[in-house]
């Protein structure tokens, strides 16, 4: 399993993410046009190396939804949210979600619950 983090969410959170997973995983700023990098592009990558994209933006929902892209999602709903809570917030449903992409493809963490949709 691999995620790519975007630009509205912590490096941190891929930093967090690789080390608890062992799993590959980027943030914008890892690519070339680093947070500049456009929505499409990240949905070409994600379906390209068959990534997780984990972003705050609603846009990749209408694309997940519209057009199958990107490969698997995971929606942040927090609102605003330090970064020490969300990591928190990662390490307390991180065994769901890795439990849940293995049978779904878009999930959404709120500050309380886990979603996976259809």
């Amino acid at each position: 399993m691999r995620f790519l983090v975007d630009a509205q969410l912590p490096k941190r959170l891929a930093d967090f993410l690789a080390f608890h997973t062992g799993c590959g995983c980027l943030h914008t700023l890892d690519l070339p046009a680093a947070n500049r990098t456009q929505d499409g592009s990240i949905s070409q990558l994600s379906m390209a190396e068959q990534r997780i994209v984990i972003t705050k933006d609603a846009d990749f929902v209408n694309s997940f939804l519209l057009h199958g892209q990107p490969y698997k999602l995971l929606l942040v709903s927090t609102g605003n949210i330090g970064t020490n809570d969300l990591l928190e917030l990662f390490r307390d449903f991180l065994p769901q979600i890795l439990k849940l992409f293995a049978h779904h493809s878009y999930l959404e963490l709120s500050r309380t619950l886990l979603v996976a949709h259809r």
